[in-house]
């Protein structure tokens, strides 16, 4: 199936209707003399049924279908590359946005366990480039430009909540799955290029977007906010009455190490960061995910994952542990998979839950980032 077939209209030179608050959209059609369900009806088919043009909304009139085509577009990305795994678990595009920056999304599919429903994760962007500057990450050595809008964010997902739903039609017509509401995507994480708290309002306005019923209607505990730890964001986000997983980015058990590779601890020291967190557990009764990209003879040696064990121990939280993807640019090593087990087991005494995150498209480049990065390679 080919991802470049899947796009939304793109039409540039227009607004993108995905900007648009539902109230917004309200307002705007009342303007134009039409009742409150329009709005309801236009949003329906954006969100929960996947329309790519106006044309498509049949429920509507012609002159309003040609009026809202005048005046917006539906998205407003083009796809420059895709690629997708050897293993078929993995979908990476890289989108182009009307201002000509690059930005990646990732849809990743994992098969049910005993444990868990199969479900299609989608990674997004939340800024074009990062300011923050970690240094084993592609995203980070390529500078900040700019936020991504709110409806450049969920584009990404809309994109791939089309393709999830198109495999799971696939499946239903070869009898591989049961009949029945088509799936679609099932989570999304803000892990993608940026740092989502420093575009917070943008990215508390698309989760809003996402959870809506009548709309993709992700449920909030699908949806996980990634953090390089930035402590004011964590305790605003913390007050939101919204449950969502907090993912923050750790990668260091004190505060030299993570200075290191990680400039935001100068700023925000593993001290102040662990007190954010636990507020955030106060506040929500919910668990926060430390993630630990291992980087081989940097953080990974069992005096790091005793030291990890002994600030974790009294934080509601689980680790995930994530060999880290090689940059081109990158002076890191990934640590291997006997490595990564003996840190968890380390980990263990202290009864920190711990998982050895499973690889994702590792043969595409699908470390954030690193998909602009051959392409920037390629065009020069």
């Amino acid at each position: 199936m080919a991802i470049e077939n899947q796009i939304l209209t793109v039409h540039p030179n227009l607004k993108s209707i995905l900007e648009l608050s539902k109230t917004q959209l309200l307002t705007y059609l009342e303007e134009l003399g039409q009742p409150k369900y329009r709005a309801e009806q236009v949003w329906r088919a954006i969100y929960r049924e996947g329309r790519t043009s106006f044309d498509e909304m049949t429920n509507l009139s012609k002159d309003l279908r040609g009026l809202l085509a005048k005046n917006y577009s539906i998205g407003n990305a083009t796809t420059l590359l895709s690629k997708r795994s050897a293993d078929g678990s993995t979908d990476k595009i890289l989108f182009k946005l009307p201002d000509d920056e690059l930005i990646e999304t990732v849809l990743m599919r994992y098969e049910a366990d005993g444990h868990r429903k199969g479900r299609k994760t989608v990674c997004v962007s939340t800024q074009a480039g990062c300011a923050l500057g970690c240094t084993f990450c592609a995203t980070g050595q390529q500078g900040f430009r700019r936020n991504l809008t709110t409806g450049e964010i969920i584009e990404q997902v809309l994109t791939m909540e089309r393709l999830a739903r198109l495999e799971d039609q696939e499946e239903i017509n070869s009898g591989k799955r049961s009949k029945g509401e088509l799936q679609g995507v099932t989570n999304v994480v803000f892990m993608g290029m940026g740092e989502p708290l420093a575009n917070y309002e943008n990215l508390i306005e698309s989760i809003r977007i996402l959870n809506d019923p009548i709309g993709i209607a992700v449920g909030a505990r699908h949806i996980t906010v990634s953090t390089v730890g930035l402590v004011p964001g964590i305790e605003k986000l913390a007050n939101e009455n919204i449950q969502i997983n907090l993912a923050v980015s750790l990668h260091a058990p004190d505060n030299e190490t993570r200075s290191e590779t990680m400039p935001v601890n100068k700023r925000y020291p593993i001290e102040r960061l662990i007190e954010a967190c636990q507020y955030f557990v106060n506040e929500t009764n919910r668990r926060i995910f430390i993630e630990y990209v291992l980087l081989k003879g940097q953080n990974d040696t069992s005096i790091h994952a005793n030291k990890l064990g002994e600030l974790l121990k009294n934080l509601l939280c689980h680790v995930n542990l994530i060999p880290v993807n090689p940059t081109g640019k990158g002076p890191y090593r990934r640590t291997g998979y006997k490595e990564a087990q003996k840190f968890q087991s380390d980990l263990k005494k202290f009864n920190v839950p711990s998982t050895v995150r499973m690889e994702k498209g590792i043969d595409i480049d699908a470390g954030c980032g690193q998909l602009r990065d051959r392409a920037l390679a390629l065009e020069n």
